[in-house]
């Protein structure tokens, strides 16, 4: 931590919410990236988001210093992700309804192209097959991989956000992995 950071966060603990502000702007758009790539639904996300900080406005005061503030801060965004999972299992389901914006271009330029029509069509298919098997994994491993491969952190970051040992955060690495190969091995071997 930097001696501003310290600080930013002994004026937060205060009061100062100009201070906290600061903390917010500084990290906001990480534990974004790390609910988006947990959930992969842009609102579910903004809800975590808003959750996390609300916890860290809330636990501020009780911040000892004892480890970074952003791991402490990334430890109460997975906790956060893992909260909400248990809470709510519920399903989510694709809208039928395509919204058309209103627009002066002709209509023939607004139709693109076929094959970029069957690029996105088959984007928009893997990932689908990628988000929903990523679904049937338990909830520490599909963290420990979101952090991994979509967030990038390294395995000694992904085992102080996730208060664990760095040999488990491998082994739940491995095991969401060997998951992942065998329920894509179909789509693999296409």
């Amino acid at each position: 931590m930097t001696e501003n950071e310290i600080k930013l966060i002994k004026k937060a603990q205060e009061g100062d919410m100009k201070a906290f502000e600061q903390l917010i702007y500084k990290y906001d758009r990480q534990v974004l990236n790390i609910a988006y790539s947990f959930k992969n639904d842009e609102d579910e996300a903004k809800d975590i988001y808003q959750e996390v900080f609300i916890r860290v406005y809330k636990g501020l005061k009780s911040f000892q210093f004892k480890s970074e503030f952003s791991t402490w801060l990334f430890r109460i965004a997975t906790n956060v992700c893992i909260t909400l999972n248990t809470q709510k299992k519920r399903h989510v389901h694709d809208s039928l309804d395509v919204e058309f914006e209103d627009s002066d271009e002709k209509f023939s330029d607004s139709i693109p192209s076929l094959e970029k029509t069957d690029e996105n069509l088959l984007n928009n298919e893997t990932n689908k097959l990628i988000n929903d098997a990523l679904e049937t994994l338990p909830v520490q491993q599909k963290l420990a991989f979101t952090l991994k491969h979509y967030n990038e952190y390294k395995i000694k970051e992904i085992a102080k956000i996730m208060n664990c040992n760095e040999g488990t955060v491998k082994r739940y690495l491995f095991n969401a992995t060997h998951r992942l190969r065998s329920i894509l091995q179909p789509v693999l071997q296409n």
